[in-house]
């Protein structure tokens, strides 16, 4: 009996620490790991989104960038973090969702981070330099038959890769895929003509489809976006392969409280659901609100992941 009485007393502290701790948060300034590299999108986004956590809060939201190894080495801080709270993460869905398939060894432990809550879907595009006066996918395919050998794109994405890889292999178009070193070196490579194919984020090319300099093809995540409304997306055009789904979601070390991660869930979900901050920080710039529990967000990485498995394997690549 007493025994049961101490495990009781125990468990009611907890409790009421827990519920405490998450009452009084934050009461001093709170970190945001990026991934990304300063002037990035997740940077970009996460200043916003701390300005307005500011408000709520009382206390500023400090970003840090943590870029580089394929965006692992941003996850691996967040996992290290001090799990209180105080550390937040933005991070992008391939380090979390393709990386484990794509490398036989990681820095980071794939249940070391907890999901918060999704953020935004990133509206991606299949564009064309302009140049090659091609409107639709099937005009591109016929270009590259009448052009053997000299077409090359270029993504970041292992399932837009495999979207045009099947379109090569499926329809004998001609075309073959290089390196991707850079937002700054594709945007050069595409408006230079030499890699004129791309699979973009549309908020990095926007400005170049509006000025005519890139033709924008296909919607590869099957978001119609707001901004091309007259561009088609994937389902449209026929195909019936995956379609990539990429994100930025909110993270924090695994071990933080319950009762303070859904008081984050809760501030981040209100400030985005303000139509002036999705106009702003979301729709010019050509992404699509995502905010789900962090319940529902979990279980959204896991069917990613399983998709990304599978995609993997049929792109026949080998894990580094």
């Amino acid at each position: 009996m007493a025994e049961w009485r101490a495990a009781l007393t125990a468990a009611l502290v907890l409790a009421l620490g827990t519920g405490a701790t998450a009452q009084e948060f934050p009461s001093r300034p709170v970190r945001a790991i990026s991934n990304q590299s300063a002037g990035g999108l997740s940077d970009i986004f996460m200043r916003a989104l701390g300005e307005e956590l500011h408000k709520r809060w009382g206390q500023p939201v400090i970003v840090e960038n943590r870029p580089g190894g394929s965006q692992n080495i941003g996850v691996r801080a967040c996992q290290d973090a001090a799990p209180d709270g105080y550390t937040i993460c933005i991070l992008y869905s391939d380090a979390l969702v393709y990386n484990p398939h794509l490398f036989k060894s990681l820095p980071f432990d794939e249940k070391g981070v907890r999901p918060v809550t999704n953020l935004f879907y990133l509206i991606q595009t299949l564009v064309v330099n302009s140049s090659l006066r091609v409107k639709t996918v099937y005009e591109l395919i016929a270009f590259s038959k009448d052009k053997p050998g000299t077409l090359s794109y270029l993504t970041a994405a292992p399932p837009l890769a495999l979207y045009m890889e099947k379109l090569k292999e499926e329809k004998g178009a001609d075309w073959v895929r290089v390196p991707f070193r850079g937002g700054g070196e594709a945007m050069n490579a595409v408006l230079s003509g030499s890699t004129p194919i791309a699979l973009l984020g549309e908020g990095n090319v926007a400005e170049q489809i509006r000025a005519g300099t890139m033709t924008s093809l296909v919607m590869l995540n099957n978001l119609k976006s707001p901004n091309f409304p007259e561009v088609p997306t994937l389902s449209e055009t026929g195909y019936k392969g995956p379609a990539s789904r990429a994100w930025f979601g909110l993270f924090t070390p695994a071990a933080v409280p319950a009762g303070i991660v859904e008081k984050i869930w809760k501030d981040v979900a209100a400030v985005i659901a303000s139509p002036e901050f999705r106009e702003r920080h979301l729709s010019a710039r050509s992404l699509v609100p995502a905010v789900n529990t962090p319940q529902e967000f979990a279980s959204e990485i896991e069917a990613n992941r399983r998709e990304a498995a599978q995609v993997v394997k049929d792109a026949g690549l080998i894990p580094q």
